[in-house]
């Protein structure tokens, strides 16, 4: 799970996306969205890049609506991760956004994830 602040600065994620990530959050800490988008290397399970802005957690944000998708990911380790992913935009009670949790699951050798 990632969470992202109404800045687009990514300031919690937890153990399991430190395994995603090759670094965990304690070493990282809260870091641009822009910064972290990059640092995943994100693209389209055929190899095609993929704008921060259409990735599930870019859609939440920037569209304000729910967003799921299959991508690539390759990060510290250097190890490509086909993962799903799932961001939902974070409302207060007056409307305004508060940020974006995003969450994901690593699709298994042995099928796809589900």
């Amino acid at each position: 799970m990632f969470l992202l602040d109404a800045r687009g600065v990514l300031v919690y994620y937890n153990d399991a996306a430190a395994l995603l990530i090759g670094r965990p959050f304690a070493e990282m800490g809260e870091i641009p969205g822009e910064e972290f988008g990059a640092v995943l290397h994100m693209k389209t399970p055929g190899g095609e890049p993929l704008r921060r802005r259409d990735t599930p957690a870019g859609i939440a944000f920037f569209e304000r609506r729910p967003a799921h998708s299959l991508l690539a990911a390759t990060a510290y380790d250097g190890v490509e991760r086909i993962v799903h992913a799932t961001a939902y935009p974070l409302f207060g009670t007056k409307g305004d956004m508060h940020g974006v949790v995003s969450v994901f699951w690593q699709v298994s050798d042995q099928g796809d994830g589900f």
